[in-house]
């Protein structure tokens, strides 16, 4: 093999090498902070992984908001109108959060399958929902509806 192309293979190698490792590298940067959304019913169908940083939103529970008394501490409950999560929160709610409202919980899962928030958001104004919360609520709607149908009423 000529001396002149020796040196662009291993040069075309060398530059196949290290693109290859700056790939792998950014895959595993990009995994590591990739939080997916579940909605509550399959949080409770155990779809959801334990301890990794997910993303779970729904209407909040009418009567469900419990605040502790001496501190930032709040509980409530999440339904996508089939199942309900309860989500645990550190700190100052949104403006915006109120029972009833759609919102998007950033947190973990614990060994109980409670959400333990770190972020709440609350919808933007009346008729915004954000959506994943809008898209799973319309699925368990059709399943209803369709389940409905099957049995005749």
């Amino acid at each position: 093999m000529h001396p002149q192309r020796k040196k662009k293979l291993l040069l075309i190698l060398l530059v196949v090498f290290g693109v290859g490792i700056a790939v792998g590298l950014a895959l595993t940067a990009l995994q590591q902070n990739i939080n997916l959304f579940y909605t509550p019913s399959q949080i409770s169908a155990g779809e959801a992984p334990e301890g990794t940083r997910i993303r779970a939103g729904g209407m909040v529970v009418d009567g469900s908001l419990t605040r502790a008394t001496d501190s930032l501490e709040v509980q409530f409950a999440v339904t996508d109108g089939d199942k309900q999560v309860l989500v645990a929160y550190s700190g100052i709610l949104p403006d915006l959060f109120r029972e009833g409202q759609g919102i998007v919980a950033l947190g973990r899962l614990n060994e109980d399958g409670m959400l333990m928030a770190d972020e709440v958001l609350a919808k933007h104004d009346e008729e915004y929902m954000p959506p994943e919360v809008a898209q799973a609520m319309e699925k368990v709607n059709q399943m209803k509806r369709d389940a409905d149908a099957a049995s005749g009423y």
